[in-house]
């Protein structure tokens, strides 16, 4: 069984910043893509960005040049530094990971979300 547990969220100012974290544990194999996504209050989940375990990054249009992603291969573990924050970034945020477990099984596992609230 593979666990991501995330870490890091909470309320902000506006134009403030904060840095989110997941870190996955369990039988664990390998680890290809890890990234983060979103769900706004009253909208669905949206992609937000990923990284490759060679760390190559994309990004959603609307975080590029305000959010990073990066990982720590050795640890399992990808990172999410939010700059700049908007209220529009108010949102429910999940990590998430492509797993192939010790018996070489694939698995697209979720973390449970952690709260990231930007006051005005």
């Amino acid at each position: 069984q593979v666990q991501l547990v995330e870490s890091g969220g909470g309320l902000v100012q506006a134009g403030g910043s904060l840095r989110l974290s997941c870190a996955a544990s369990g039988s664990i194999f390998s680890i290809n893509t890890m990234g983060w996504y979103r769900q706004p209050p009253g909208k669905q989940r949206e992609y937000v960005a990923t990284i490759t375990s060679g760390g190559t990054a994309n990004y959603r249009d609307s975080v590029k040049d305000r959010f990073t992603v990066s990982r720590d291969n050795a640890k399992n573990t990808v990172y999410l530094q939010m700059s700049s924050l908007k209220p529009e970034d108010t949102a429910v945020y999940y990590c998430n990971a492509d797993v192939v477990n010790t018996a070489r099984a694939y698995f697209v596992v979720w973390g449970q979300g952690t709260q990231v609230t930007v006051s005005s």
